[in-house]
């Protein structure tokens, strides 16, 4: 009911309700008996223990009294004077000075508590002897027993409470630091899978893209002179190895890809047109729709590896004379657009993906786009070229990162 009141709880809120009624009870009591018993000074009686009744009821509906210390003790003060008037009708009021135990020692600091606690004892005491004409020691037990165990219970309470929260404290900050660690934990493991494959890539395709280059350079020095049309196939194999190795490289090194460094993404496509028209016996063609979207780097990353595994698979399974690639914006997305006219096929029969004859392009185009907040969309039918549509958000998602650094690694991996 102050400021620095323990938060209410369920529990505190069931005590605050039982102490409320324990006052109202007893207040009740005094008014019925002095009716029933037909005491001298029962209609003043009556109307002591309602206006007590009264007094007491505007602490809870009054909101300055449960943030107000100041306010609290004077609601206090106007309680106490009235019970002081229905302790000087009735002798039956002495039983009401054990809830305002609490209501003090609740509502003030712990000097003043104690100070109004022995105040109201020895007002009960004294109003019951000069109710009885006499004094005993039996009549100040009572009173005095109840302000000490109203005094053990409340301390007692505020004792546990302070503990309590002790002890939430430190629950917090061990499942904070749990957090912490599973974090760290999750990174580290991502980490060292990202240089577990950057080594398998070192030693197993690089060397391998390496061997392939110096074959074909040693091929090319050996062939007739006049054989012009094989010596123009082989320095185009030996060009995709140069590539295909620069990229391996370029993952090991975790950087972007080469195709990105010092360009922007549609030049990288315009280029990746370029060298596979030139490459394979197709058209192949860039087409810009507007202004080119801003985009973070790993989504420039992303969509540039889906029009390169798009545009493969174009060249090994469709059978397609002309392939379009379109990058535009549409409301707060980047799209990528791979049209051809192929062969086409019915995406829900596709072949389960086999190491030896691969099958894993849709899946990690599908991997990576998701990993990006994005969505990837298919539309082929057998006779009627292929749609494939990527999208994308401008904005790179806080989580993004890792994942996508690591969507990138298995879908190079596994291509």
């Amino acid at each position: 009911m102050n400021a620095t009141a323990p938060a209410p709880t369920p529990a505190t809120r069931a005590l605050s309700w039982c102490l409320h009624l324990l006052v109202v009870g007893l207040l009740a009591l005094a008014a019925v008996r002095a009716v029933t018993d037909g005491r001298p000074h029962a209609a003043p009686t009556l109307a002591g223990a309602a206006g007590c009744a009264l007094v007491y009821a505007a602490g809870p509906l009054l909101p300055r009294i449960h943030g107000d210390r100041r306010a609290a003790a004077w609601w206090l003060a106007a309680v106490g004077a009235a019970w002081l008037v229905l302790l000087a009708l009735s002798a039956d009021g002495v039983w009401v000075a054990f809830p305002l135990y609490f209501l003090q020692l609740h509502l003030l600091p712990r000097r003043a508590g104690l100070a109004a606690v022995a105040a109201t004892a020895g007002a009960a005491i004294a109003a019951f002897a000069a109710h009885q004409g006499a004094f005993s020691a039996a009549m100040a037990i009572g009173p005095a027993l109840g302000a000490a165990v109203a005094v053990a219970v409340v301390w007692g309470y505020q004792a546990l409470y302070r503990e309590s929260e002790r002890r939430r404290h430190l629950i917090e900050e061990l499942t904070a630091t749990r957090a912490d660690l599973a974090e760290a934990q999750h990174t580290a493991g991502v980490l060292a899978e990202r240089e577990r494959l950057a080594r398998e890539i070192h030693d197993t395709l690089a060397q391998g893209l390496s061997s392939i280059q110096l074959l074909l350079r040693a091929a090319e020095r050996t062939l007739p002179a006049g054989a012009d049309s094989a010596a123009r196939h082989v320095g185009q194999a030996r060009q995709a190895a140069v590539d295909s190795l620069a990229e391996a490289r370029r993952f090991v090194a975790a950087l972007a890809p080469p195709a990105l460094e010092g360009s922007t993404l549609p030049d990288a496509l315009e280029r990746l047109c370029a060298t596979t028209g030139t490459r394979h016996r197709l058209t192949a063609r860039f087409r810009p729709a507007g202004a080119p979207p801003a985009l973070p780097t790993a989504h420039e990353v992303a969509l540039l590896r889906i029009a390169q595994s798009a545009l493969a698979n174009t060249v090994r399974h469709a059978g397609a004379t002309a392939v379009e690639v379109t990058l535009g914006r549409r409301d707060d997305e980047a799209v990528l657009t791979v049209v051809d006219d192929g062969a086409g096929f019915d995406p829900g029969l596709l072949p389960a993906p086999d190491p030896e004859t691969g099958g894993f392009g849709l899946a990690a185009m599908h991997a990576r786009i998701r990993a990006l907040g994005g969505t990837l969309t298919v539309d082929s039918a057998a006779g009627h070229g292929t749609t494939l549509t990527a999208r994308l958000p401008l904005t790179q998602p806080p989580t993004a990162g890792t994942e996508t650094t690591s969507a990138e690694t298995e879908t190079e991996t596994a291509r």
